[in-house]
């Protein structure tokens, strides 16, 4: 059939099972991992994997100039390639034993894009700080916060509302829960330089505080940092009312490090900025953090945290001890000891990934897929060499 003749979907098939289309993902997911490589230098690894490797399309800016260059991104390389994988199967591959091999490393290589794809959706990384004799039931976000109005009234338990950073838009109206009290978002900035009303003066749209440590402030908005090792410095604006009316307008921020409190209808509440809490039906607590350096320098040789895990709901109350490739994992979750601060304080990394298996089941699919087809290929080159050799016809 001539190439004009074809249809408009036969050409929509032959595209997306061309070898072609293959080589020239692997090729993007190459130029890929470069560009992305060289963008750590100037962003943080968390940044990179969302501008790249998590995003349908990627602007790599040329180092040392202004010109900026589109490319595919990771979630669009992996689809086209978990699709050309699967039509290819489909298309030019009939179901055989002699096959299998390369059916099943296909197999395990739609399982690892799919892994990738779950881990960018529903994993979550996050921080939990310990001292020595600290009890934690969450971990905190390495970048996010949320805003906390707590009713402090209650001796025995805490009544909390928290705000997240997604609902902080301008113009927002929450009603707290369980609290006859109304909040309205006036203004936020993700990161700021915050300033003293007395050494300059607010512009003219400048969001200003009535109450708490704000009423003398006010803040410019700034680009957010890149780096992970920096820090942003959030502010935001709330004005809460309550059955008599308005509260004042507060600001809040992650770099007061202090709550802010005030009384409504005689009970004591406190609102604060503070990083997004995950809250787990257990608890921990830190027994002993041990922090060894080599000798003469004070650079770190190894740190372990001997913690208490306590979960009355599934009956465990053990002791485990956390070090360097040795987690704790439980529930779901896994506890890496990240880091330290000072000789009392340690520092796990809680990790929730739900699909962190399928790179181990991948690898080993992909693994035996290979086995199996060499396997085949060898008893087929057994099989020709026992038979018999060709007899040359007599020459007349």
């Amino acid at each position: 059939m001539a190439e004009s003749a074809k249809s408009p979907l036969d050409l929509v098939i032959r595209f997306f099972v061309s070898l072609k289309l293959t080589i020239a993902c692997l090729a993007f997911g190459m130029i890929l991992i470069f560009v992305g490589t060289l963008a750590q230098v100037e962003f943080g690894i968390n940044q990179v994997l969302d501008m790249y490797f998590r995003s349908f399309v990627a602007i790599w800016r040329v180092p040392g100039t202004i010109v900026h260059v589109p490319l595919p991104g990771g979630f669009t390389i992996g689809t086209v390639l978990m699709i050309n994988l699967i039509a290819a199967h489909f298309y030019r591959f009939r179901l055989s034993w002699k096959k299998s091999g390369i059916m099943l490393t296909h197999v395990g290589l739609i399982t690892l894009l799919l892994g990738e794809l779950f881990t960018a959706l529903y994993a979550r990384e996050s921080a939990m700080r310990l001292t020595e004799g600290q009890t934690k039931t969450y971990s905190e976000a390495y970048r996010e916060n949320e805003v906390a109005i707590i009713d402090r009234s209650d001796p025995e338990k805490d009544k909390t509302f928290a705000i997240p950073e997604s609902a902080l838009t301008p113009g927002a109206q929450l009603q707290v829960p369980q609290m006859t009290i109304r909040a309205e978002v006036r203004g936020y900035f993700a990161n700021s330089t915050i300033l003293s009303r007395s050494g300059q003066t607010p512009p003219a749209d400048a969001v200003l505080a009535t109450q708490g440590l704000g009423a003398g402030l006010f803040a410019r908005e700034m680009p957010r940092v890149a780096k992970d090792t920096e820090g942003d410095r959030a502010v935001a604006w709330l004005e809460l009312f309550g059955p008599q009316g308005s509260l004042g307008t507060w600001m809040v921020s992650n770099a007061f490090g202090q709550v802010q409190s005030f009384t409504l209808e005689g009970r004591p509440y406190t609102i604060e900025m503070r990083p997004r809490r995950f809250y787990k039906d257990f608890s921990l607590t830190l027994i002993d953090f041990r922090h060894d350096v080599y000798p003469g320098t004070t650079k770190a040789r190894s740190f372990s945290s001997l913690v208490r895990l306590n979960d009355p709901q599934r009956g465990e109350d053990r002791e485990v001890l956390i070090y360097m490739n040795h987690p704790l994992r439980y529930a779901g979750l896994t506890f890496f000891q990240q880091g330290y601060e000072g000789d009392k304080t340690t520092i796990l990394q809680v990790v929730r990934n739900p699909s962190r298996h399928l790179p181990y089941i991948a690898t080993a699919v992909v693994g035996l897929g290979l086995l199996v087809q060499f396997g085949i290929s060898l008893l087929q080159f057994l099989e020709r060499r026992k038979l018999p050799a060709p007899v040359a016809p007599p020459q007349p």
